[in-house]
């Protein structure tokens, strides 16, 4: 949650940081300012869910202001801190938009309860059903196609839908998914995010992704491995339950390493395709891969295998595959290479280039399969109720 502290007392700012503190630091982002001159340009840079204002800056006048700030951002809750304030005040106070006031000299306690209402509150505001679909692809090995896959199906699924779409490059080795649907270079990347977390809001979001289509974003990989060590699980943890909130479809591209990182991206994720190809260090690999799955405590049915540059005929046949893994083939991705590189090389999506291709069909059928099972989740409880009414 990110608090606006207004006030000109030093010593009050820090009782205030204290007590939040004593609550849980790592829930809330603290913004400080001594005077009410720049709240309006506070409010507008920082997008706050509470206002804390010392009663000592709400001058002659000032109060139309707090009105004005109340009436446009409804949703921010606003507490009032005063000593030995006037009814009539407190009235005024009130009908600006104040929600709650707190008696100088400041109680801990008192305005960690205060906070934690406020909390509840958002907390009750957002809907459970906007959670989007997070769809994780990793690579069993280098090579297998996977941030081709992640990058073509992300696309597809906003062009071929209404759904917002984003797409993260959480490969922080070797992250280039950007340079798959777009040749410009991305303003920000995942580490300027990680750098600003405590600010990170839906408008920050925005601002540091490529926006590919209307409904399609890009958030690009870390440029070099110096700023991909800024990146922390606790920020993947934060990126991800925002971006699902923000978007119906949030493809991860998690690359081939895994290391903390990239365990915590996949613990949100609520579906995982282990992307390999029919050679014998391919499935060797992904039995790996497999197995450090079940260790996490993955269920069954959030991973699934991606078959890529499948050729029948060839020396490993889709059942030996099927047996080694010890589980059936998610989707079968034909070979067809010239369409594949001339994507990649273009940096344009397969789609655009090749509408007709093998490869664009499968991709079109992976897209159509999750956008059908989304709606059908968020259906079931009707489909189930009318089935029940045609049985009376």
């Amino acid at each position: 949650m990110k608090i606006i502290v207004i006030s000109p007392n030093k010593v009050l700012r820090e009782e205030v940081l204290l007590s939040i503190k004593g609550v849980d630091a790592s829930k809330h982002a603290l913004v400080f300012g001594d005077g009410f001159s720049s709240l309006g340009q506070m409010v507008e840079a920082e997008h706050p869910d509470l206002m804390i204002i010392d009663s000592v800056c709400i001058e002659n006048g000032n109060l139309s202001i707090l009105e004005a700030i109340s009436l446009r951002f409804h949703h921010i809750s606003i507490i009032l801190l005063s000593q030995n304030a006037s009814s009539e005040f407190l009235m005024s106070a009130m009908r600006s938009g104040v929600k709650d006031v707190l008696s100088l000299p400041l109680q801990a306690s008192d305005l960690q309860a205060a906070v934690g209402r406020v909390e509840l509150k958002l907390k009750q505001s957002v809907p459970k059903s906007k959670k989007g679909k997070v769809i994780a692809f990793v690579g069993s090995k280098g090579g297998s196609g996977a941030t081709f896959l992640a990058c073509n199906l992300a696309y597809i699924l906003a062009e071929s839908s209404e759904a917002k779409v984003a797409l993260l490059d959480l490969n922080l080795q070797f992250g280039d998914a950007v340079l798959f649907v777009n040749d410009h270079v991305p303003p920000n990347t995942l580490a300027d995010v990680a750098k600003n977390i405590r600010r990170l809001d839906a408008s920050l979001l925005k601002s540091s992704m490529v926006h590919i289509l209307p409904n399609f974003s890009v958030l690009a990989a870390p440029e070099d491995a110096e700023s991909a060590q800024d990146v922390k699980p606790e920020h993947i943890d934060a990126l991800l339950k925002l971006t699902a909130l923000e978007y119906d479809f949030v493809v991860v591209d998690i690359g081939r390493t895994l290391n903390a990182t990239g365990v915590k991206a996949l613990d949100h994720a609520d579906l995982i395709f282990i992307v390999l190809q029919e050679t014998l260090p391919f499935i060797r690999d992904s039995k790996r891969l497999l197995h450090a799955f079940r260790s996490l405590g993955y269920a069954k049915e959030k991973v699934n295998i991606v078959l890529n540059r499948h050729e029948k005929g060839g020396d490993i046949r889709l059942i030996d595959v099927e047996t080694a893994l010890d589980m059936k083939v998610y989707k079968t991705i034909p070979n067809s290479y010239l369409a594949v590189s001339a994507s990649v090389n273009q940096g344009v999506p397969i789609v655009k280039i090749a509408k007709n291709d093998a490869v664009t069909k499968a991709l079109q059928e992976v897209a159509e399969s999750l956008v059908e099972g989304s709606k059908a989740k968020k259906s079931g409880w009707l489909g189930n109720l009318l089935h029940h009414a045609s049985l009376l």
